[in-house]
């Protein structure tokens, strides 16, 4: 049997009433933009400016908190690559796809990337950065073990981890991201979005998937 080893992430380290105010400031995003101070924050959530500003430091800590904890909502079951089958790798790849079409495809996320393009180069802030750091490159690192795990095991056949997790990553977005980023009001209800997870999670195994061997697909 598949041991799954418990996905670990940022949340774990927040309290719920620090989620909630992360809640209120990415609402607030979907509703102002780049207009979102850390009054209106700390009016919205309840709290104290003071409270903010040592929970998160400045505007900046705020957003990067926020960037972190939507990264969060993308599961990855990390396994062990012992007794690692067929079924279980797809099931992990097709969980992964699900909830970052979910996750991509929210008003909240949709706001937070607007804003990072805006920032991106104007010298305001490293906002661009962070949601590089924390969504992209964060997933990719959570994801890769994965990938590896299905290769050890005889499942996948690929010489370099990042371009398996790129085309993987390509083949579950594909231009859903930019053309919710442009305006356009795509129908991504919960059962396209795990019908195209699966879909993906298909066209990546078989590209990738072993040819020959006890598991081969």
């Amino acid at each position: 049997m598949l041991h799954i080893v418990p996905d670990i992430d940022n949340s774990e380290t927040l309290t719920e009433r620090q989620q909630a105010v992360l809640d209120a400031a990415l609402r607030l995003l979907v509703e102002e933009g780049d207009d979102l101070t850390m009054t209106a924050v700390a009016r919205r959530a309840s709290c104290s400016k003071e409270t903010l500003y040592k929970w998160f430091g400045d505007r900046d800590g705020l957003l990067t908190a926020t960037v972190q904890w939507q990264a969060s909502k993308v599961r990855v079951a990390q396994v062990d690559g012992k007794g690692l089958d067929l079924a279980s790798l797809t099931a992990s790849l097709e969980r992964f796809a699900g909830d970052w079409l979910m996750v991509i495809s929210s008003d909240t996320s949709i706001a937070l990337n607007r804003v990072a393009v805006g920032h991106a180069g104007s010298g305001k802030d490293n906002l661009g950065a962070v949601v590089l750091e924390n969504g992209r490159f964060a997933l990719a690192k959570r994801l890769k073990p994965v990938l590896e795990a299905g290769r050890q095991a005889g499942l996948l056949e690929f010489a370099d981890a990042e371009t398996a997790f790129r085309t993987f990553f390509g083949l579950v977005g594909r231009d859903v991201q930019i053309r919710l980023l442009l305006g356009d009001r795509l129908e991504l209800t919960e059962a396209a979005i795990g019908g195209d997870a699966i879909r993906a999670t298909q066209q990546f195994l078989a590209l990738f998937g072993a040819k020959t061997g006890p598991q081969g697909l």
